[in-house]
Formats: C-alpha cells, sequence, structure tokens
C-alpha cells in the first residue's frame, strides 16, 4: 500500500538516485541468483554513469512520460542536461524519439504552444489535437515540427521494463515506485529493522517470478478489455483463464483476485456459468459467498446449502459469514418451506440529551459521561487496535515467506490476506500462550516503549500515549484483551475497525466500559454490530450511546 503520506513533488534528483541505489543494492542482495543477462547488464551499465546521468535517469523513470523535451529539463542541481543526456543515450538507457504521435505531442505541450506550432486555434486541447491530427499527415513530421521550434532532442529512458521488474522485486507488487519510501531519508518514517532473508523471499525462484508476470499480464489484458467494453472478449480470456494450469501455487492468491474480478463482470453480463467457474477456481472471499448467491438466483437452491453450510463450518472471513448466514434461511426456506423468524439484536443503549454544538458528539458524549467514570477516552478503532500491535509486535514482523521484501514496510505483505493467521499459527499460539499468564499492565507499556515510533499499521503513535496504554491495561482483564485479539486475528482486514467510540475507565481492574456514540438519524454498520455481539458474547461491557438535540 502506498504511503499515505506524499514526498514534495519536486525533490532534487539526488534524492531519487539514492533511494534507487538503495533498491538496487536491496534486489541485488535478494534477487541477484534470479536475474537475467538483460537485468544484470542494465544494473552494470547505470553503475558505469557518471553522478548527474545517474540522477537524471531515475528522475526520469520516476515521471510520467515516456518522452521528454530535453529543452524542458531543468535540474539546476545537475547543472548542464545535454552532456547528461548524453551520457544516457551513449550507455543505451534513453533513447531519442524518431517520431511522435499527436497524443505524444499533446502530452508535451501546452495547448499555447501548440497553437503557436500549428497557427490554429481551438476551445480545448482536445479539439486542437484532433485539427492537428488532420495536416499532421505522419508521426515523423510531428517530431520535425517539435524540434525545429526547440532546436532540442525529445527522450525517454531506456530499460524501463527492466526498472519494472526491479520495482517489483524489491516492493512485492506493481502498485508502489520511488516516491514510496524517499520519506524515510527525510524523517518522516522510522522502519523496524525486521530481517530480510533471502531464504524467505516473495519469489523463491525465478519460475515464481514469471508465473506471477504471466498472471500481471493477463491482469492487464482484462483492465483493457473492461475499459473497452469488450464483452465478447472477457468472455474468450475468462474461458482461456479457466483452462490455465496455475504454473507456480506461490502465486495462487493474485490468480484467485483476477478469477474473482472477472467473475464478477461475468454476473454482470448475464454468463452465470461461466461466472461460476471461475469462482470454483478462487481460494479467496468473495468467491465462495458470490456462487451461493448465483446458486440461489439460478434456482439450485440445494448446492446454495450445501456451500453456506461448508462457509458455516469453515468461513474465510466476517464478510463471508455474515454473508451465509443471511442466504442460507432463505434457501432453506425454498428447500424444506416454513419460516424463519429474523433475531433482532438487543445491545445495551442509553439515551443522551445533549444541546447542538461545534464539538463532535462523540467528545460531547465523553465530557458528559466523564463525572460517572474516571476518565473516558475518545479512542474509536485506535486503541483496541494498537494494543493488538503491541501484543502481537514480533509476531506481525515475523519472517515468513514472502512477507517481508524491502526495508520500508510497515506491516506485512499478507497482513490482511486471510491466510495472514494461518502463516503464523504456531508463533501465534505461543504468544496466545504467553500473554494468558503475563500481566499486561506491564507488558503493554513495555511494549509502547520498546517500539514507540516505529512504523506499523496497527499503532498510531501521535494518538496512543503510554499514559493511555497503562490505564487500558490495568483496567480491561486480560482475558476480554486476549479474547478480541483473537477476534482479530481471525480476519485482521475487517476486525480492525467496528470498535466503539469511547472507552470509559473506572479505578479498578473489570469497571469499565466501552460506548459507541449514535447522534439522531445515524445507525449501526455491520462492523459495529459484529462487535457489539461478540461483547454480548463475551461478557465484555459495552452500550450503544444514543443522541438525542436538547434544543431540537
Amino acid at each position: 500500500m502506498p504511503s499515505p503520506h506524499r514526498p514534495p513533488a519536486e525533490l532534487p534528483p539526488f534524492y531519487y538516485r539514492e533511494n534507487f541505489h538503495k533498491l538496487l543494492d536491496t534486489v541485488e542482495g535478494q534477487y541477484g541468483d534470479l536475474l537475467l543477462p538483460e537485468e544484470t547488464g542494465f544494473l552494470e551499465a547505470y553503475r558505469r554513469l557518471g553522478f548527474d546521468a545517474q540522477c537524471l535517469y531515475v528522475r526520469l523513470i520516476s515521471r510520467v512520460g515516456p518522452w521528454f523535451r530535453e529543452l524542458r529539463l531543468h535540474y539546476p542541481e545537475l547543472g548542464a542536461i545535454t552532456p547528461a543526456v548524453d551520457d544516457l543515450l551513449q550507455a543505451g538507457l534513453a533513447e531519442q524519439a524518431a517520431g511522435l504521435s499527436v497524443e505524444d505531442l499533446g502530452g508535451l505541450c501546452s495547448v499555447a504552444e501548440l497553437s503557436t506550432l500549428y497557427a490554429t486555434r481551438a476551445a480545448d486541447k482536445a479539439s486542437l489535437l484532433q485539427q492537428i491530427s488532420q495536416v499532421e499527415s505522419s508521426e515523423t513530421g510531428a517530431l520535425d515540427t517539435l524540434i525545429a521550434a526547440d532546436c532540442a532532442r525529445v527522450i525517454a529512458p531506456a530499460k524501463t521494463d527492466v526498472v519494472n521488474l526491479l520495482q517489483l522485486l524489491f516492493f512485492g507488487n506493481r502498485r508502489q515506485g520511488l516516491t514510496d519510501f524517499v520519506l524515510s531519508d527525510l524523517g518522516v518514517a522510522r522502519y523496524y529493522p525486521y530481517a530480510l532473508d533471502r531464504g524467505q523471499r516473495l519469489f523463491p525462484r525465478r519460475e515464481t517470478l514469471e508465473a506471477y508476470l504471466d498472471c500481471a499480464a493477463c491482469e492487464d489484458q482484462w483492465h483493457v478489455l473492461l475499459e473497452q467494453g469488450d464483452e465478447k472478449g472477457i468472455r474468450e480470456l475468462a474461458v482461456a483463464m479457466s483452462c490455465t494450469a496455475i504454473r507456480d501455487p506461490a502465486v495462487q492468491h493474485r490468480w484467485d483476485r483476477l478469477y474473482n474480478r472477472v467473475a464478477r463482470q461475468l454476473e454482470r453480463m448475464g454468463e452465470s456459468q461461466l461466472a461460476l467457474t471461475l469462482y470454483s477456481l478462487s481460494q479467496r472471499h468473495p468467491a465462495r459467498e458470490r456462487s451461493a448467491r448465483l446458486f440461489e438466483k439460478v434456482g439450485a437452491h440445494s448446492q446454495a446449502e450445501q456451500l453456506c453450510e461448508t462457509i458455516e463450518a469453515q468461513p474465510w472471513c466476517e464478510d463471508e459469514r455474515d454473508a451465509s448466514r443471511r442466504i442460507l434461511p432463505r434457501v432453506r426456506r425454498k428447500l424444506y418451506g416454513g419460516s424463519t423468524s429474523r433475531r433482532r439484536d438487543q445491545f445495551d443503549q442509553f439515551v443522551l440529551s445533549l444541546p447542538h454544538s461545534d464539538v463532535r458528539v462523540e467528545r460531547q458524549v465523553a465530557q458528559k459521561l466523564s463525572g460517572d467514570w474516571q476518565q473516558v477516552r475518545y479512542v474509536e478503532n485506535q486503541l483496541m487496535t494498537a494494543l493488538f500491535g503491541l501484543a502481537f509486535w514480533e509476531q506481525i514482523f515475523a519472517p515468513v515467506p514472502g512477507a517481508f521484501n524491502n526495508p520500508y514496510q510497515s506491516v506485512p505483505a499478507d497482513m490482511y490476506e486471510q491466510d495472514f493467521a494461518a502463516n503464523r499459527r504456531e508463533l501465534l499460539d505461543s504468544r496466545l500462550a504467553e500473554l494468558s499468564t503475563l500481566s499486561l499492565d506491564v507488558e503493554l507499556p513495555n511494549r509502547w516503549r520498546s517500539y514507540q515510533g516505529f512504523q506499523c499499521r496497527w499503532v498510531n503513535w501521535r494518538v496512543i500515549s503510554e499514559e493511555l496504554v497503562t490505564n487500558a491495561a490495568a483496567v480491561i482483564p486480560r482475558e476480554h484483551l486476549l479474547a478480541i485479539w483473537q477476534r482479530i486475528l481471525f480476519d485482521p482486514r475487517e476486525n480492525r475497525r467496528g470498535f466503539p467510540d469511547l472507552l470509559a475507565l473506572g479505578s479498578r481492574p473489570g469497571d469499565y466500559q466501552m460506548i459507541e456514540v449514535k447522534g439522531p438519524g445515524d445507525t449501526l454498520q455491520d462492523s459495529q454490530k459484529r462487535w457489539l455481539r461478540f461483547f454480548r458474547e463475551q461478557g465484555i461491557p459495552a452500550a450503544v450511546a444514543h443522541v438525542q438535540w436538547s434544543d431540537d
């Protein structure tokens, strides 16, 4: 996941160069044995460049291209650009344009420049380019027109396919790029020093990498077909996917995501049977839920019932379990007749009358209740997730195959996958057993001090203080925290949200309550209902505070 922080738009080129070197060094250390001659040749060619040429190359590959006007490359830190461009061209790390499409020309020039170049005007750039396309007969002509005006070259960085592969090896995905870890050099982010173990890498062999790239190519084809609205092409792709043997089980999860996306589109197209075929190949939510819904839709109620019973026995996640519990009564009514009454939730609740205010309603309720408790804190999802992160820090950052690909991750790559806990079962079971014997009012503050400041998506250090951790751990019973943590581990993606807004703490262990605040017209979300049901089952004190405006 890209960092929520973004660096300044125009950092000096040497920042990008330094981080690109870290990327290359990390990839070479982790995957040097898997690189092909073309890839190692790129590393050698790049490292032979001078400082300015290296900076320019890295800056070009981190910008939107592919083409750049030499006249527009302004990097004062590098001095004259022409020698650096010459070095890149000579090293084969840049290419000079032999022609430009009208679309390329539009990307390189402003409306004013295009109007001057072609002595024409239009209301917008799209209209202007349409006019130019009618008079510009060749790509060579478009390039010649621009060069005649600039008296300078048009270039593009070369070997970008190799760079993309190196970035994939570094980040473990195709979403991220250089700016996603520039921040660490600026002192914005500190990352926990987990181990990068070649034996635990995401791609253990070249065949796994090639299998990943095969799936990525299929994904790219899917996105093009979807954008074009090509239903015939989507059907053909789906048939081909259903017949494609997965070459390496390490990329199964990636194919699962693609199966689900394509199958969902097939549903919309009315291709139920082909959608069911793809869903049957997927081991990822919502494949089983969508299959159950499709079975129900086409009248295959016995198959829907059987699938829902399988889900009930071994659910993949909270959403799937909830969906199954909605579908199963319906199909059983179809199969066996009769009716089933829907059980309504009954949560502890109370009503508060408050005046309108510019202050958030949660903070108003906290203030209102502060006289009844030693302290009332507005914590929402922040506290319970932080306590989980602190309690299982070492297990979260444990070396697991494919979990850590570079030194700039705030959680493992599989943190929110449905097999996160399964991948660490022994470690987590051991930690749960250990936690069941520890004094958490000592253990959790110690953890806070040990890890404070390191990036972890479970802990918001700006909100969670040592004092809050200490006070909460001193009052909330250990068995309550253990139960909450085990539920989080079942589905980390879903169960990291939905916690009540407020935590009211008394002066002795067990004297506390979690309170969900609902203003006028506000209703409970599914994630909140699930936690409130769980709290009721576990005997964890929780209530809903319904606010009415006293001055309405």
